[in-house]
């Protein structure tokens, strides 16, 4: 298990998915701060919170990921974003890169340690190089 200690925002409009991920997460030593449903209610929460990482889903009911990734990179000190969906990072060709992101997990590949890699966290480490 990796000795982590990120704090995490889970976004995604379905439930649970959420609940599925915040256990996965937390068994590997994240910190989920808090959830959300939509695009509007993760800024808020980015906004208030200042988790150090955002896993937020590519489709949700008001504003797409990539828009939410895009305003949340245009804040002060943002947090890292991991966007995530059912499809496969092929389907969203520069979208990820342009959005701010620091990468793409597939919901099926989702893990503790991947999202550790994807944010280039070694096992031991207490915070976030952003």
């Amino acid at each position: 298990m990796l000795s982590v200690a990120s704090t995490i925002l889970i976004v995604d409009d379905h439930p649970g998915f959420r609940a599925s991920a915040r256990r996965m997460l937390e068994d590997a030593g994240y910190d989920v701060v808090a959830e959300a449903a939509d695009g509007t209610s993760a800024l808020a929460a980015a906004r208030d919170l200042h988790p150090a990482v955002v896993l937020l889903d590519v489709y949700l009911p008001d504003l797409d990921g990539f828009e939410v990734a895009a305003r949340l990179a245009d804040g002060d000190d943002p947090p890292a974003v991991v966007l995530t969906s059912s499809h496969e990072a092929d389907d969203f060709a520069d979208s990820v890169t342009r959005s701010g992101a620091r990468g793409f997990l597939s919901k099926r590949e989702l893990s503790g340690p991947a999202l550790a890699a994807m944010l280039g966290q070694q096992p031991g480490l207490r915070s976030l190089d952003r």
